[in-house]
């Protein structure tokens, strides 16, 4: 398990990401996200949603393996999470890198 597992959780717990494709697409929309996770099992839509979604207004978006997004956070089917910017957001950011 990398960190970034670990950081996810804890994000998690602490209210700092939002869960699911349709309320990450919200966030993004919003301007709200500063990170943009996607499980690779997502759906073909789902994956161009997000990632233009991204790519339209500058978020990182980043793939993450199957399941490993439903794992980390331990809520099951989630298929994308969108973190709000700040500390969690920069370490995660750097982590990535």
């Amino acid at each position: 398990m990398t960190p970034i597992f670990g950081l996810l959780g804890l994000a998690c717990r602490a209210g700092q990401i939002t869960l699911g494709a349709e309320m990450a697409l919200a966030e993004i929309k919003g301007g709200r996200a500063g990170l943009v996770l996607l499980d690779a099992d997502a759906s073909d839509g789902t994956k161009k949603k997000i990632t233009d979604a991204c790519a339209y207004r500058g978020v990182p978006l980043h793939m993450l393996p199957a399941e490993e997004l439903s794992r980390a956070t331990g809520r099951e089917g989630r298929m994308a999470a969108a973190v709000k910017p700040g500390k969690m957001c920069q370490r995660m950011l750097e982590l990535l890198a």
